[in-house]
């Protein structure tokens, strides 16, 4: 096992919780949670293209990025698709139960891909651990949910 991947994406999604409330506050300020998501990306664009810049040999890199398959682009939409929800949902239902949900929309997703081994995943089949894990997840929707 790699434990620091593991704490590192710990640390990621729990920032993803943080993000949740700038994003809110973004779009109290810009007047819609469409163009906080444009804040969002202007800035996360600025600091990954500084760290590609900074990087050794990475701007020439990016040429071959006309090279990726058409629905490789679609991460893309899918990170506009995800900030653009969090921002306008997010405050709405409240950051747990925000997260409870995504979390069980990955989960049940994420359990197709590694089942079939979709987008180059290694085929990891479902089994009756890995409904159960997934079921724990679900049941943890509920119970943020309840009032």
């Amino acid at each position: 096992m790699n434990y620091a991947a593991m704490i590192v994406t710990a640390l990621v999604g729990a920032s993803l919780a943080l993000q949740i409330g700038l994003n809110a506050t973004m779009s109290q300020h810009v007047g819609s949670p469409t163009a906080a998501a444009l804040v969002n990306f202007a800035v996360g664009t600025l600091v990954l293209f500084l760290i590609v810049l900074l990087g050794r040999g990475s701007l020439p890199m990016l040429a071959q990025a006309g090279g990726a398959p058409w629905w490789a682009w679609g991460g893309g939409l899918l990170g506009a698709c995800f900030v653009a929800a969090s921002t306008a949902f997010g405050p709405m239902i409240g950051g747990a139960a925000f997260l409870a949900l995504l979390v069980a929309g990955q989960m049940i997703a994420a359990l197709a891909i590694d089942h079939y081994g979709v987008l180059g995943f290694p085929v990891r089949s479902v089994d009756g651990w890995r409904i159960a894990g997934a079921l724990l997840v679900v049941a943890g929707v509920f119970l943020l949910t309840r009032r």
